[in-house]
């Protein structure tokens, strides 16, 4: 699949075109993202910031469970919902990949 540059904060939201504000995004988490800096919490009834690539770590907020991918925070279930990682047909992928012994990176 091929990737895109993103800005983590959009540029309509006064993100620069920075080394900083920039992270490689497959083309459907970038589409699913937008211009979105946070989601809503219908467990919390908040509003969370999303997963930001250059200022979190990674296994902090997610971990995976076979092909899907789940949050171990606000901020990684938010991001997941917003950015429709578990799209049927993504984790219909990651069991492929699974199923040829490959392994789910972070």
């Amino acid at each position: 699949m091929p990737f895109q540059v993103d800005h983590i904060i959009a540029e309509k939201h006064f993100g620069l075109t920075t080394e900083s504000n920039l992270a490689w995004s497959c083309y459907y988490c970038n589409s699913y993202k937008g211009p979105n800096l946070s989601g809503w919490d219908s467990q919390t009834d908040e509003v969370v910031r999303l997963f930001h690539p250059r200022r979190d770590r990674w296994p902090d907020h997610f971990e995976w469970n076979g092909p899907v991918l789940t949050g171990r925070t606000n901020i990684g279930k938010v991001t997941i919902i917003v950015l429709n990682i578990n799209h049927p047909d993504a984790v219909a992928v990651r069991a492929q990949f699974l199923s040829l012994g490959e392994q789910l990176r972070t």
